[in-house]
């Protein structure tokens, strides 16, 4: 029993062993008893980062990321994030590290702060995969952006204020929208509370 009197049963696959399906470069399909899911090959793992960029009148804006995600069959609106050590030069690189370097490249803003709020599983009945969430801040504009070779990232500064209608009029396009941007129309980020 847990701490606030609730009871945990584990599955009962969840000791059976793990078997590999099949492997690629960054993806492993693995089964566990009667659960299919997806992992990380190597113990990859992701940094997923709330840009935040402030105006000297104090006005918010968050930085945003889009590009076309082959899985989806669609352009996705994301909030920038990378793998951590996916390279053997990057091999080891904490996830802060890992995030300072894919904001860069993918939007052009260096954090002059980057703060870990903490690891997430974004589809956890599926992927395996954790992240690990940061909010960057004192924001620097050093470069376009747009992601490495043939990566194709659209850079969007949103207002706070005006990122549900931002979000309603990508989705009426018929574009995908991240799980993630979820968590960005909370009355904290609106400014509401």
């Amino acid at each position: 029993m847990s701490e606030s009197g609730l009871q945990f049963i584990k599955d009962t696959d969840a000791d059976k062993t793990e078997e590999v399906m099949w492997e690629g470069r960054f993806i492993t399909a693995k089964r566990r008893g009667r659960w299919e899911y997806a992992g990380r090959s190597r113990g990859i793992r992701a940094a997923a980062i709330i840009a935040i960029d402030e105006d000297v009148d104090g006005a918010k804006h968050v930085i945003l990321v889009s590009q076309y995600r082959v899985p989806l069959g669609q352009f996705c609106l994301e909030i920038p994030a990378g793998l951590v050590g996916d390279h053997a030069e990057n091999a080891g690189e904490p996830a802060t590290e890992a995030a300072a370097r894919e904001l860069e490249e993918e939007t052009g803003y260096r954090a002059g702060t980057l703060e870990v709020l903490g690891e997430f599983y974004s589809s956890p009945g599926m992927v395996s995969e954790c992240f690990t969430l940061l909010r960057a801040r004192e924001l620097t504009k050093v470069s376009e952006g747009g992601g490495i070779s043939d990566e194709n990232i659209n850079v969007h500064r949103v207002a706070l204020t005006d990122l549900a209608r931002f979000v309603a009029e990508w989705r009426n396009a018929g574009h995908g929208v991240d799980v993630r941007i979820a968590m960005l129309l909370t009355p904290e980020y609106l400014g509401e509370n």
